[in-house]
C-alpha cells in the first residue's frame, strides 16, 4: 500500500511520467511520490487542462523536501501540500490542533519565506487515527479515543513501529487521553495491520485517515475527541510569480479543493491501491462526479 508516508516507487509510475512532455508556457504541475499525491495532483492537472490551461505533469518527485525544493527552483509551478506536513516538517513549528491556525500560519510563513501561496485547503483530513471493525465498535461501545482509552486494557491493538515511538503516536495518546494501556501490541508491515484487524488477531488499528482500507473495509475512524493530533488539509500550493501570471489557476482549484473529502480520498486511494486503476482515469472518475 502506498501512503503518505510510506511512499513506494512501484507505482504504475511510467505511464505518469511519460505525460511530462515539456512545454515552456505550460502549466507544470508535481506530485510527492504516493497514492494520494499522485491522484490529487491529477485532479488539479486534469482541472487546469479543463480551464484552457496546457499543463505539464511532474510527478513521482520523492519526499517533501524534494518537492519544496523544486518549487523554489521554479522547476514546478505547484503542487499538493498537506497542512501539518508544512508546519511541521517544513516550517519546524510544534504541532497544533486547529486547523484554522495550522492553515493561517502555514499561508503567512510561505508567503513570506518562499514566495508561494497556499489556495483554499480541502476538507479532507490525511491524519493520524485508530480504527477499528464495525463489530468491535458495536461489542465494546466505542465511538471516539476517550472510549477506547478506558476499554484498551482488554483489547489488542495491531500498528506499525513507528506508531510506538513518535511523540504523537501512542506516547501522545497517554498523555492526552490516560489510559491506552492495551492488553496487547504486536507490530505488522502498513498493510497487515489491517489485514490482522479484519482476521480477528487486534481489535484496533493504527491508521491514517484517507487510508483506502477504511472504505473497502468499512472500518470505523474512532474521533479525535481531545484533538491530540494535527490537521493535514490538503491545498495547492502555487508560486506566487505563477500566480501573478496566471490569476485563473486559483479559480479554478478553489473550485475543486472544497469537493475533496475524506471519503472521496479514501475511495480513490482504495481504487489505485486495491483495484489497481490509473490514478488519472480515478482522476478523471472525481471530477465527473463519479467518487463521493
Amino acid at each position: 500500500m502506498l501512503t503518505r508516508r510510506h511512499a513506494l516507487a512501484t507505482l504504475a509510475t511510467l505511464p505518469l511520467l511519460a505525460r511530462c512532455a515539456g512545454s515552456g508556457s505550460s502549466i507544470r504541475v508535481g506530485s510527492k511520490n504516493f497514492t494520494e499525491s499522485f491522484v490529487i495532483a491529477e485532479i488539479y492537472a486534469q482541472a487546469l487542462e479543463a480551464g484552457g490551461f496546457n499543463v505539464v505533469r511532474r510527478f513521482n518527485l520523492g519526499s517533501t523536501q524534494i518537492a519544496m525544493a523544486a518549487m523554489q527552483r521554479g522547476d514546478i509551478d505547484l503542487y499538493p501540500e498537506y497542512t501539518g506536513t508544512a508546519l511541521i516538517d517544513v516550517l519546524r513549528r510544534p504541532p497544533m490542533q486547529d486547523p484554522q491556525a495550522v492553515y493561517a500560519t502555514v499561508s503567512r510563513e510561505f508567503a513570506k519565506r518562499y514566495d508561494i501561496v497556499w489556495l483554499k485547503a480541502s476538507p479532507m483530513n490525511d491524519s493520524q487515527a485508530l480504527a477499528t471493525t464495525k463489530a468491535v465498535a458495536a461489542r465494546e461501545r466505542i465511538a471516539t479515543l476517550s472510549d477506547l482509552a478506558a476499554k484498551a486494557s482488554s483489547l489488542r491493538l495491531a500498528t506499525i513501529q513507528e506508531f510506538l515511538a513518535r511523540a504523537d503516536g501512542l506516547p501522545g495518546l497517554q498523555r492526552a487521553y490516560g489510559g491506552f494501556h492495551f492488553a496487547q501490541v504486536r507490530t505488522y508491515d502498513i498493510a497487515l495491520k489491517y489485514q490482522a484487524l479484519l482476521d480477528g488477531q487486534a481489535d484496533v488499528a493504527s491508521a491514517f485517515t484517507t487510508d483506502g482500507a477504511i472504505a473497502t473495509n468499512q472500518l470505523v475512524v474512532l474521533r479525535d475527541d481531545r484533538h491530540l493530533w494535527s490537521p493535514y488539509n490538503v491545498a495547492p500550493v502555487v508560486r506566487q510569480q505563477t500566480l501573478a501570471a496566471h490569476a485563473k489557476i486559483a479559480i479554478v482549484l478553489d473550485a475543486v479543493s472544497p469537493r475533496i473529502t475524506d471519503a472521496a480520498a479514501q475511495h480513490m486511494n482504495a481504487a489505485v491501491e486495491s483495484d489497481h486503476k490509473d490514478p488519472a482515469d480515478v482522476a478523471a472518475a472525481f471530477l465527473a462526479g463519479k467518487t463521493v
